[in-house]
């Protein structure tokens, strides 16, 4: 078999081994790359997984990229994820965040049990703890200099939504394993792709759309008659896609030859 001349160039190794994209890797000197893949690059109309490093330059280019700059700009940040949130009025739980000289105040906007997270790097469930008492809590602030807290919300499963350029490709329920609140398939949690609600793939669509990610897995949560979107993870796993038989690479691929990635 002849291999196809690539079409497309791209940064990051998510499409790496596809015919059609040249992925040339991320060297953080431009002009690292050869003059010949300088010359690739800048007459090229898009770029496939720029990275965060490259992402925000193209955008100022005004080329094209794929992944968007939000979905690099936000991922494993959830202080600005739920200040976008709030700011887009999308339903999220109660959230406020705490600087050291503030934390004297958390015990009075947050009754207990409630939910404390390490702002950053607490991905796969790590960093994410439910506070009891006030020694919890006090432990918790020993780990960080800002506190993220919100509010408790008992559940038994949460719903991930996966969507490639806007489009649903996988849903699936977490459900969270025995003894732990957390539903993170590292934690423990188990996947049920039974009774998706078709109703929350066009809500998933139309929360992407306002923030501009679009290569997610947004985690949802029915309370009280209505979704919340909890967080949006950028570094969703493959678990989902290996139980149905799918390869993510290929999903992506048929999207790029399809026209309707970029």
């Amino acid at each position: 078999m002849t291999r196809a001349h690539p079409r497309y160039v791209a940064f990051g190794s998510r499409l790496l081994g596809v015919p059609e994209v040249e992925t040339l890797g991320v060297r953080p000197n431009f002009h690292d790359y050869t003059p010949e893949e300088q010359e690739r690059i800048l007459r090229s109309r898009a770029i496939l997984y720029p990275t965060l490093i490259y992402a925000q330059l193209f955008t100022t280019m005004e080329k094209g990229i794929f992944p968007s700059v939000e979905t690099y700009l936000y991922a494993d940040e959830k202080m600005k994820q739920t200040t976008l949130f709030n700011m887009l009025a999308i339903p999220h739980p109660r959230t406020r965040f705490y600087l050291q000289r503030e934390f004297a105040r958390i015990e009075k906007d947050f009754s207990f049990p409630f939910v404390a997270k390490i702002p950053r790097a607490s991905a796969r469930g790590r960093g994410v703890f439910k506070i009891d008492n006030p020694d919890e809590l006090e432990q918790y602030l020993a780990k960080t200099k800002t506190a993220y807290v919100q509010e408790f919300i008992p559940h038994e499963r949460d719903l991930r939504v996966i969507l490639i350029n806007y489009e649903p490709v996988l849903a699936y329920w977490r459900c969270r394993p025995p003894g732990d609140f957390r539903t993170n398939l590292h934690q423990g949690g188990t996947l049920d792709f039974r009774d998706v609600p078709g109703d929350v793939m066009v809500l998933a669509q139309e929360f992407a759309r306002r923030c501009k990610f679009n290569d997610v897995g947004l985690d949802l949560l029915f309370h009280k008659g209505q979704w919340l979107l909890l967080e949006a993870n950028m570094l969703y796993g493959r678990e989902g896609f290996a139980h149905k038989n799918m390869v993510l690479k290929e999903i992506i691929r048929k999207k790029l030859l399809a026209g309707t990635l970029l």
